[in-house]
């Protein structure tokens, strides 16, 4: 294990010098101390992964980067390794710092923002990096999705990762298979093999269409999620990998959780797995979490149990209760994500109490036309009611009227306190909240100041 040296040493103080002023101060400090350490010693993180025994493992997507954190914690920690992890979600440069700052453990795990992934990765120098999908999200802070995707493919070919985890139904995430240098060990990819979950058309939110090699549109057999499915150009030939670990006999059980046969390399028979966590996009986390976990040596079994043992995180799909009345907190943040969030809901039976909560503060996008691409369609006949909240709750309840809710069952109440009284007050059964980033923050520190959460992420 490597010493540090002097200029290390001197952030490392001042840096839990920090958080414990932080803490005093009661601002928390999950991600201040890192950005300390990184402004006195840049190469801190570096250093401190250096010193990681079994070295570390990198997750980055857009959507579901936490969850599927949480499934590979849960994996590893059933086998008895020790973790350095990000747990509360700070996923940025200071955040992944932060956690090597205080970590004592085997092996680093962090889940990592889209757009910082390629320094951090080169920092870290992981065992294995997992991609698991790259979808529209907010657009006025990255850009196009073409921008992230070429600084990926540079971190592809670079061999910063020893070994890449991809999603082989993304077509940009799975295009980097082709990139990785031949010296290096082989890509692990993931994927659905389920027709029966298959939808009927391409969705309004599907971004990546065109063929990376040759610009040509792909040609899908099927479409699972956003632009995730089986596709091939016809232009070109490319087409989807065939996937190592593989979920077939999906069984989504709406917001309940869903059951599936998970199939690993070199294992004999599909493992039976019943997810506590509803929707397909959680059974994509899962693959992702099962084939990270197989390229880090994890079991079979602990595969298994530790996918079977995970339940909802800090806002999503999360279940608490306020008195007299159940509440699920769904977190939606882009049109992908969203939509299968409605497509979870619209499993359930009956109408629905609905909670909209629609934020447009810089975490979430300044830009919400998003929600426009977002399939609300499929739940307004399953609205009993809904409330609109937040700092864009006209433009919600204006969508909402335009996918069909009569205007009477349409409430706008920008106070998200008032809000979730109105909805829970008057609902009918349990309510489902979806909010926004932001404003699942602000919702879960109302329901933690009441009484129904725990005021943390893990």
């Amino acid at each position: 294990m490597s010493r540090l040296g002097p200029r290390t040493r001197l952030a490392v103080a001042a840096a839990r010098g920090a958080a414990v002023l932080s803490r005093r101060a009661g601002r928390g400090g999950t991600s201040l101390p890192g950005k300390v350490l990184l402004r006195i010693d840049p190469d801190a993180v570096r250093r401190l992964a250096a010193r990681l025994p079994r070295g570390s493992a990198a997750i980055s997507a857009t959507n579901g980067k936490t969850t599927t954190a949480a499934m590979v914690a849960a994996i590893l920690e059933r086998g008895g390794t020790r973790l350095v992890h990000n747990r509360a979600g700070a996923n940025m440069a200071g955040g992944v710092a932060a956690s090597l700052l205080d970590g004592r453990g085997d092996l680093g795990l962090f889940e990592v923002d889209e757009m910082w992934l390629d320094g951090v990765v080169r920092d870290l120098r992981p065992r294995a990096l997992l991609l698991g999908n790259l979808l529209r999200d907010q657009l006025d802070r990255y850009g196009e999705l073409d921008a992230i995707a070429d600084r990926w493919a540079a971190l592809a070919a670079s061999g910063a990762a020893r070994r890449m985890v991809l999603n082989a139904d993304d077509p940009t995430v799975a295009d980097l298979a082709r990139l990785a240098p031949a010296d290096g060990e082989p890509p692990i990819l993931f994927g659905v093999e389920d027709d029966g979950v298959a939808l009927a058309v391409l969705q309004h939110a599907s971004d990546a269409t065109h063929c990376r090699r040759c610009g040509a549109p792909y040609a899908y057999e099927a479409h699972y999620l956003g632009h995730l499915g089986r596709y091939r150009c016809e232009s070109c030939g490319a087409r989807r990998p065939e996937p190592h670990v593989v979920a077939r006999d999906i069984r989504l059980d709406g917001i309940r959780g869903a059951n599936f046969q998970l199939t690993l390399p070199d294992v004999a028979g599909p493992l039976p797995i019943r997810l506590e966590l509803p929707g397909l996009y959680n059974v994509y986390n899962a693959l992702g979490a099962a084939a990270l976990a197989t390229a880090l040596g994890a079991s079979p079994a602990d595969i298994a149990a530790g996918l079977q043992a995970v339940r909802p995180a800090f806002g999503r799909a999360e279940r608490v209760r306020l008195p007299g009345r159940d509440v699920a907190i769904l977190l939606v943040k882009n049109p992908a994500g969203a939509n299968e969030v409605l497509r979870t809901l619209a499993l359930e039976d009956g109408e629905h109490d609905v909670l909209a909560v629609l934020n447009d503060r810089i975490a979430d996008g300044r830009d919400v036309s998003w929600i426009w691409d977002a399939d609300v369609e499929l739940l307004a006949p399953h609205v009993r009611r809904v409330v609109c909240s937040g700092t864009r709750a006209p433009e919600m309840a204006v969508r909402m009227k335009y996918a069909g809710v009569p205007s009477e069952r349409i409430v706008v109440e920008e106070r998200i306190d008032r809000a979730l009284d109105d909805a829970a007050e008057h609902a009918d059964g349990p309510l489902y909240a979806l909010p926004t980033y932001t404003a699942m923050l602000e919702l879960r520190a109302l329901l933690v100041a009441r009484g129904a959460a725990e005021g943390s992420f893990a």
